[in-house]
Formats: structure tokens, sequence, C-alpha cells
């Protein structure tokens, strides 16, 4: 296997992060280990597309989701995508290969009344967690960004004069994030609550545990899981459901498409157009109100 160059090429030139490459990793080596396995194939650069049908319908067997399974094709893809890149091969084995059909995720974005309660209502402990704990809901509610950006963020990136962020989002790329004044205030009370830990190890990083060490993910979930269950009853309340509520209440609100695929980040308009439906009844109301027969038979 084309190891080495394929993961350098993923680093380098498409600029994925280490997670999302040792993702593909295992994805492709979990692939490999059941042609070894199975069917004692050693190298699976070479071979035919049953193989590959095998190990879906293994897959489906174990009981994983259509949309993990086309992930893991996803992998598998690009790895023989930069086979036929160097000409290792001639035809990729999934070159007539169908996706499997999956159910759209409804995700539905947290109410403005609950954003009101959670940051305006509750009563949050006094201290380095309690600010902290707001910072992280209020930041990404304000500015739309990713649980992992808000763990990478570096006090250099903020600019509180100029009320602005700097992100490195996916593939590395970097963003300006405007902030508000409201956000610039809890950012002030978080810095002056983070000089007075006794030991700050990790002097970089903006989010730190009481500890002093870097944030964790699942922390950061347990923080909105947590606060989100005093006042919502919906479902899932994660922090991508935060980023998906920044994005459904512009654009209710009347923001412009592009203005809000900049602000997430996206590289494409169609992973922002995702949002659209969510403000779908907000369109009837402003239709209905704004066009000459609105309201009429």
């Amino acid at each position: 296997m084309v190891w080495t160059p394929f993961l350098n090429y993923l680093l380098l030139e498409k600029k994925y992060s280490k997670h999302t490459v040792q993702a593909y990793k295992k994805d492709i080596e979990s692939f490999a280990c059941f042609c070894l396995e199975e069917y004692e194939v050693p190298s699976i650069d070479n071979i035919e597309y049953v193989l590959i049908r095998s190990w879906v319908v293994n897959l489906v067997k174990d009981g994983l989701e259509n949309r993990t399974i086309n992930r893991k094709i996803a992998s598998l893809k690009a790895y023989y995508k930069f086979l036929l890149r160097i000409e290792a091969i001639e035809i990729s084995p999934l070159a007539k290969h169908k996706a499997l059909k999956v159910s759209k995720k409804i995700e539905v974005p947290f109410s403005e009344e609950e954003m009101q309660k959670v940051l305006g209502q509750i009563v949050y402990p006094e201290g380095f967690e309690g600010v902290r704990d707001k910072l992280i809901i209020d930041l990404l509610y304000a500015t739309g960004m990713r649980r992992a950006e808000l763990i990478q963020l570096k006090c250099s990136n903020v600019n509180l004069e100029e009320r602005s962020l700097k992100v490195l989002g996916k593939r590395n790329k970097e963003r300006v994030i405007p902030i508000l004044e409201s956000t610039v205030d809890l950012f002030s009370q978080y810095f002056a609550e983070r000089k007075e830990l006794a030991c700050v190890k990790d002097v970089n990083h903006v989010f730190l545990l009481k500890t002093g060490n870097k944030l964790y993910e699942t922390l950061v979930y347990r923080v909105i899981n947590g606060y989100f269950s005093k006042v919502s009853s919906k479902v899932k309340k994660s922090p991508h459901i935060l980023r998906h509520t920044f994005a459904t209440h512009l654009l209710n609100k009347g923001a412009d498409l592009n203005s809000v695929k900049e602000l997430l980040g996206h590289s494409s308009l169609a992973s922002t157009q995702v949002y659209t439906h969510n403000g779908i009844e907000e369109l009837k109301k402003v239709h209905a109100s704004a066009h000459p027969r609105g309201g009429k038979i």
C-alpha cells in the first residue's frame, strides 16, 4: 500500500487535519484487514469491486449505519483517486459505486427564547468555571464556530479592541470573525478569572480546565448539554446545534447567504444552504406580509 505518499498528500496538499487523516487511515486499514483475513488478499491496491461490496455487506451485518458506511467508502475512494493520480492503477474499483441511501437528519435549532434563557436568565456558578462555561455558550452562538475551532482558539488570535477573532478552520483555512460587545465583556471577565488560576499549564490556548490544561471536546459537549437541559426539551443539545442555531437565526433575520457562508467557514454555498430550510416558516410570514396578495384567498 502507498501509505506515506497518500497520507502526506492529505496533510500537505489537501490540508486535512491530523485527526481527519487518522480517520482516513483507520478506514482504509480496516478494509485492508478485512481483505487479508477473509480473502487472503495482501494488498488492496489492485482489487475488484466485489471485495468492496462484500465489505459493505459485512459492515451492514455489523449494524453500522449507512451514513457511517458511506464515510468509510469515501476514505477508500480518496485512496484510489490518489492511486489514479500517481498512475499506480488504471481504473478505480469504486468507479461505478453508488452510495447507500441515508435519511436526512433533522436538526432542530434552539429558539431565540431558549437562547435568551440560557444566556440571560440562568445563574452560572461564581468563579472561573462559571464564567468560562457562559463564554463558551455565548461564543458558539455569537460566531457559529465549530467546537474544534473553539478548543484550538489561541490567545494571540483574540483581538478585543478590534472585536474580532482569527479562527483556524478545516483544511487549515483561516478566517476572521467579528464578535459582539457582550462577548467582549465576557472575554474580559474570563481572562481576569484565568489569571487567578493556581497554575496555567497551557499558555497559548484560550479555553482551559481549572487545572490549567487545555479544554477537551467531551467537556464542551457536557457544558452545552448540561445548561440547555435546564431550558430545552429538544433531544439533541450539542455544540453543533449551536452552530446550526447561529446560522438559522441570522438567515431568519434576513442575513445574506454568502455572508453566513463566510462566517461559518464553508467552502461552498451548498454547505450553507442546508440551514435555509429551517427558516421556511419565517419566510412564509415575510412572504405573506410583504406580497400584495398576502393573506388573501
